[in-house]
């Protein structure tokens, strides 16, 4: 779904705690109609762009939908780097970015809610979904 961000934003921002942006965009993944996985960007500064992903259930985690969701900052913005910010408290956010391929590049102490922002971060180079 790359037509609907006012849906599929405020969706992932309800189930990642966050607040929806308009004018942010947002790509989902819909099943029977209903929408099970979505992504956010926002924060773009041209070389690069912040990632947010919320879903339910397991279905979604599809190679087409990560191809979508890296493609889109990588291939049809330009970006150099992903930028996709964990709460150091949330261990499976930080596998399942490890396991995509993301990187830690920075620690913000008690920067969020739990205690450290952590920022994990993909070059274009590093990203198997798109190359």
């Amino acid at each position: 779904m790359w037509d609907e961000p006012d849906r599929v934003g405020p969706w992932v921002c309800e189930r990642l705690g966050g607040t929806w942006q308009a004018g942010d965009n947002a790509i989902g993944l819909e099943k029977n109609g209903e929408l099970i996985a979505g992504v956010v960007f926002d924060n773009y500064l041209g070389r690069s762009i912040c990632m947010h992903v919320a879903a339910s259930g397991e279905w979604w985690l599809t190679r087409e939908f990560l191809q979508a969701a890296f493609g889109y900052p990588f291939n049809q913005l330009g970006v150099h780097k992903i930028i996709g910010p964990v709460d150091s408290k949330n261990a499976d956010a930080r596998k399942f970015d490890e396991h995509l391929g993301f990187y830690l590049e920075a620690t913000i102490k008690d920067a969020n809610k739990l205690g450290d922002l952590l920022l994990y971060t993909m070059t274009r180079q590093q990203c198997r979904w798109v190359n």
